[in-house]
């Protein structure tokens, strides 16, 4: 007998809240798969009988649901829930009130469903991923990795360069109102769901599928309605400097709200933020990953090739490049395609560099696969493991065109990071990416990817060595020493020409215009001598030429005049903006008014113009960006001063991120760990 449902109650607030997705609201049903959620009938007339009284459910999500792909499924009232596929069991006692729980597949497809019960009563859903639950295939174990990896709104991306990485805060805003809708909305503008919405519903069970739609749809080099479009140049007209962004949130209110045209602009770190925030939104453990000195491999020899000129200039003779540093994602999953071994963290990159199987994408590969050599597992690993492991060969370009190899120690694939679990430190991954170097196991995963470059090589020592040193301090708006110091090891007299240039450099690794330069025709080395010289940079030089990312490329090349022989030490420098100071005034609780007194020093000789403070915060903004302008110019040596008043809607560590622009300095960062109490 069917039962008569007169209305029905959703139970929002307590689904929501034990299925870890009230931050998204309590007005709409938002349920993890494979845990059970509960609803309550209202019966117009008689009463639930158990045995007597039957009820038919139907599942369905996407606009052709079929119980054979696992986008329909239809079941009715059991004994008990089986938590391994759709179910559902009376919980309450005989009566006018039904409680009932209702289970779905820890399989299941992620999105939004239609509920018919009894083909009359219809109400939708939201279901996500469950790292919660053990027999998801994105299942977590440690409650402080999920509360990192899938709950915390904020966190810190890295940026600068191997020898200086710097902090930047980030707002992911994955619970930020409209932001779930805009994360199921990019699943729904994949050209895989318009070409087949059948067959992308059923994938979206595999969060492999998902993971990899997701690194295509975050960028639109594909013209697919992607979320953001990438700029490398100087000049960001017809949009926002990569460098402007201090969260996801805006990004993706923007692109659903303008019909998906994609944002402008992007690069890496902002590509692999938003892919961040799109996986955690969906219920995939996320973190960002920057890996310095990141080669982009285009030809796929795991060799990057690069030459100079008698000037110690690079040439742009090849497309290969060695960015200062890349980022991209993880993910956390189970590979049930590939051999065991390989789950756990699976590496993406959004950003768009190469084609895989035709679009703009890059993995899941797992982390291992690369470490190991695995080079023919899915997806992409031979491009990733040559970010990490390409070899670097450099050649002197003479003015009658020959070559000649010159010994460097250049190095890809250092000191990967991301932010650790529960504190601000940075955490280096390096060594799940790499055996250490001249290991055993290190040569076995070069024999396994056919690395003949790193298995043949030998070390070479010609006799002369030259490194660079820095100062100490390099403070944006000051000149400074910097110097190369070369050795002569052998045990005769070595005369040789010593180049020592510095240029401009973007952080994709293309070079800019020359910061200082000095070129020494005649350096006379005894045996066992060495010489230190140095390399004056003069902000009046550098200025004009540096770009946004403030680095200054710095090349020593030492030519041997009796062999030909030449030896080239690199470096790449990053010159330090002032630092913001961020001072809380008042004692921040919810729904409480708070200001920010922020104070940044004009560090720089020139006076700036067109200054303006931004603040944002998970929590602490309402969701918006809070901007103050100073309306004079701040002369050398003065401080720009501003309060800004924000309310706190949430408890708990928040971090406020702030953002200093001006004409000469650019964008300039800062963050505050902010603890709201209730």
């Amino acid at each position: 007998m069917a039962l008569d449902i007169g209305t029905w109650d959703l139970e929002c607030v307590f689904n929501n809240t034990d299925h870890r997705t009230e931050l998204n609201g309590t007005d709409r049903l938002i349920v993890r798969r494979g845990q059970p959620f509960t609803i309550t009938l209202n019966l117009r007339s008689g009463s639930y009988e158990p045995g007597v009284n039957q009820l038919q459910i139907t599942a369905e999500i996407g606009p052709q649901p079929v119980e054979q792909y696992g986008t329909k499924a239809v079941f009715g009232l059991s004994d008990a829930i089986d938590d391994t596929c759709w179910s559902a069991a009376v919980t309450s006692p005989p009566g006018d009130m039904v409680s009932m729980s209702i289970c779905s597949g820890p399989d299941a497809p992620i999105g939004r469903y239609k509920i018919t019960l009894d083909s009359y009563a219809q109400f939708e859903l939201i279901l996500l991923f469950n790292p919660w639950c053990p027999r998801d295939a994105v299942h977590m174990d440690s409650e402080e990795k999920l509360e990192e990896y899938v709950l915390a709104q904020d966190g810190i991306i890295y940026r600068g360069d191997a020898k200086y990485p710097i902090p930047y805060g980030w707002d992911f805003g994955q619970f930020e109102e409209g932001i779930l809708e805009a994360c199921l909305r990019i699943l729904d503008e994949n050209p895989k769901y318009k070409r087949n919405p059948g067959k992308d519903c059923s994938g979206r069970r595999n969060p492999i599928y998902v993971c990899r739609v997701l690194s295509a749809m975050v960028n639109s080099n594909d013209r697919d309605n992607g979320v953001l479009e990438g700029c490398w140049r100087d000049t960001f007209d017809g949009g926002i400097s990569p460098m402007a962004w201090r969260g996801s949130v805006e990004i993706l209110r923007t692109w659903n709200s303008t019909s998906c045209l994609p944002v402008r602009y992007g690069q890496c770190w902002v590509f692999a933020a938003v892919a961040c925030t799109v996986s955690r939104a969906l219920g995939i453990p996320c973190r960002v990953v920057t890996n310095y000195l990141s080669a982009h491999d285009t030809n796929a020899n795991l060799v990057i090739e690069r030459y100079v000129d008698e000037n110690g200039q690079l040439q742009n003779i090849s497309k290969d490049m060695i960015w200062n540093y890349h980022c991209w994602v993880e993910s956390w999953m189970a590979r049930t395609d590939l051999k065991a071994g390989f789950d756990g963290w699976q590496a993406s990159d959004p950003t768009p560099q190469e084609k895989s199987e035709g679009v703009y994408c890059c993995g899941p590969v797992p982390v291992r696969a690369i470490k190991e050599g695995e080079l023919t597992f899915k997806y992409d690993t031979p491009f990733v493991f040559a970010e990490v492991n390409a070899d670097v060969e450099t050649f002197l370009k003479y003015k009658d065109g020959s070559t000649r190899k010159i010994t460097g120690t250049s190095q890809v694939g250092q000191k990967i990071s991301t932010k650790s679990v529960g504190s601000d430190e940075r955490e280096d991954i390096t060594h799940l990416y790499k055996y250490p170097e001249g290991s055993d196991e290190e040569r076995e995963a070069f024999k396994k990817a056919n690395h003949q470059n790193k298995l043949l090589k030998q070390p070479v020592n010609s006799g002369l060595q030259v490194n660079i040193k820095v100062s100490v301090e390099m403070r944006k708006g000051c000149d400074f020493d910097v110097f190369a110091v070369v050795n002569n090891t052998t045990s005769v007299e070595k005369k040789c020409r010593l180049v020592f240039a510095s240029r401009a450099m973007s952080y994709d690794g293309s070079i800019g215009q020359e910061c200082g330069f000095k070129d020494l025709l005649n350096v006379e080395l005894p045996p066992g001598g060495e010489r230190k010289v140095p390399l004056r940079l003069n902000y009046s030089k550098y200025c004009n030429a540096i770009t946004q990312d403030n680095l200054i490329r710095l090349g020593a090349l030492l030519i041997d005049y009796s062999t030909r022989d030449a030896v080239l030490a690199m470096r790449t420098i990053v010159l330090e903006n002032p630092e913001i100071k961020i001072r809380i005034l008042g004692e921040p609780k919810v729904n409480r008014k708070l200001a920010a007194e922020l104070i940044v020093q004009n560090s720089l000789p020139d006076p700036l113009e067109a200054c303006c403070f931004s603040i944002e915060g998970v929590n602490l903004t309402a969701g918006k960006t809070i901007t103050e302008r100073i309306p004079n110019s701040v002369e050398p040596g003065q401080e720009a001063k501003v309060k800004i008043y924000f309310t706190p809607t949430h408890s708990g560590l928040r971090k406020l991120l702030v953002d200093f622009n001006s004409d000469r300095l650019g964008h300039v960062k800062g963050f505050r760990n902010v603890i709201v109490g209730k």
